[in-house]
């Protein structure tokens, strides 16, 4: 029986594969045009599974808080982590793709960053940031 390759090996086209998604429904989603969907993965607002805060220390060795865009979940699941400052703006978006007893994180940068940054500025405005963390209290 073949195994599977790591999280580590599998990273890259994972994120890759998300990225197209959440480009293409976001997009038609500026654009006002609700009707654009993908059979396979819907509209903007239905992809992912949610958006939350994790407060510091909920999980051991986690000193800050972040915003979590769940995309899926079971194994593998995959979600963006999003630290913010005090505006809750960026500073730092990661990755992570898990999947049972592994798991791996790449940091964002360059396009694919400022797309998950313009898409967390969307949620800031719509005020869902600081309704996750009034939970989050």
């Amino acid at each position: 029986m073949a195994t599977q390759p790591n999280c580590k090996a599998r990273i890259n086209e994972a994120l890759k594969g998300r990225i197209e998604d959440i480009e293409k429904l976001f997009r038609a989603y500026q654009r006002g045009d609700e009707e654009q969907y993908s059979e396979d993965i819907g509209t903007f607002n239905e992809y992912g599974l949610g958006f939350d805060y994790v407060a510091p220390h909920t999980f051991t060795d986690q000193r800050r808080g972040y915003f979590c865009y769940q995309l899926s979940w079971g194994g593998p699941s995959d979600e963006f982590r999003f630290y913010v400052d005090e505006w809750l703006k960026p500073t730092r978006i990661e990755y992570w793709f898990l999947d049972w007893f592994d798991g791996a994180k790449k940091i964002l940068s360059g396009q694919t960053y400022n797309l998950l940054a313009e898409i967390l500025d969307d949620f800031r405005e719509c005020g869902l940031l600081q309704e996750k963390l009034n939970e989050a209290r």
